[in-house]
């Protein structure tokens, strides 16, 4: 079965200043973003339920919307379990998309299957189409796990370690794999500008040789006051290449942190059950596969007015409920 988290806009309090300093980590944001939006569908659920049975809420009863069915708030749909519910999401872009930049970074995560990479793409990109009711976006990143851009040691001739069980060799064969997909998308008209994140100059120039369409982007993490070593500058210039930075995690959803996050536990969503399988919920191994993250910028006024995460996790489900215990 597959788990498909949303974490909705996160700005639906007002749109957000583009300019304005955003020190919170992706990490931090995901997890806070998913945590508020499972609470508040929880609670219409919660209050939907006691509407159909006449029944008064005094706002009091915060064990009883901890205790609430995952059924109520969720949906399943094709063998994939929508985390909420389908009906709780949809925050499509108020204005024509021609006057937004939508930004779209998709982190392919530790774990994920290489021979899956091209349908997580695939995966993602549809979840946020639907989302924002668009066609397209201006800017597609792609994440590849296992790699980190090191500014201590660019311009070295080494590509850097990578932290994944697979050969360097390996890891670029998958990574061009992938890219066969970015590719299409942007040959299809899906994303107008490609890019990729965290790779150095070797690594990157080893990899445009392979390239049928070439990134325009590279986005990397600089740990040392956003100092970009000058021949990586030079590198970038000759190629063509627009440098940005992030402040992201790489592995941003890691196998722990989404058990903690869907389990039975005292701050879990309830749907997953707890370690002590007391609780009612689903149960098998859980692997983290991708998550999205994007943005819709208005263009001629400078903000940011929607901008969310999409997570997806594979799960080798078998049911624990009433019945089984």
């Amino acid at each position: 079965m597959k788990l498909r988290l949303s974490t909705s806009n996160i700005l639906s309090g007002g749109p957000s200043i583009v300019r304005r300093p955003i020190s919170e980590k992706s990490n931090v944001e995901l997890l806070n973003g998913l945590r508020l939006n499972f609470a508040s569908c929880k609670e219409a659920a919660t209050t939907v339920d006691d509407q159909v049975a006449g029944n008064l809420s005094n706002g009091h009863d915060s064990e009883k919307k901890n205790k609430i069915p995952f059924e109520s708030w969720t949906s399943l749909d094709s063998n994939c379990l929508h985390i909420p519910s389908k009906a709780f999401q949809a925050t499509p872009l108020t204005e024509e998309s021609s006057e937004y930049d939508i930004t779209v970074k998709l982190f392919l995560l530790p774990g994920s299957r290489f021979a899956d990479w091209r349908l997580h793409l695939q995966e993602a990109i549809a979840a946020v189409l639907q989302e924002l009711s668009v066609e397209s976006i201006n800017l597609l990143i792609v994440s590849f796990p296992g790699i980190s851009f090191d500014a201590d040691t660019e311009g070295r001739g080494d590509c850097g370690s990578n932290n994944i069980d697979a050969s360097d060799s390996e890891l670029s064969d998958a990574m061009l794999y992938a890219w066969r997909q970015v590719e299409l998308l942007k040959s299809s008209g899906v994303a107008l500008q490609i890019g990729l994140a965290e790779f150095g100059q070797d690594r990157l120039s080893k990899f445009l040789l392979r390239t049928k369409h070439r990134p325009t982007v590279d986005q990397i993490n600089v740990r040392d006051c956003c100092v970009v070593p000058e021949s990586m500058m030079l590198f970038a210039k000759q190629e063509n290449l627009e440098l940005l930075t992030h402040n992201d995690c790489t592995n941003i959803l890691p196998q722990g942190t989404l058990r903690e996050l869907l389990d039975g536990g005292e701050n879990g969503a309830g749907v997953l059950a707890g370690a002590s399988g007391e609780d009612e919920g689903l149960r098998g191994d859980l692997k983290p596969e991708w998550v999205v993250k994007y943005t819709a910028v208005v263009r001629d006024r400078g903000v940011i007015e929607n901008k969310g995460y999409f997570a997806s996790a594979e799960l080798s489900e078998k049911r624990l409920g009433r019945d089984d215990q």
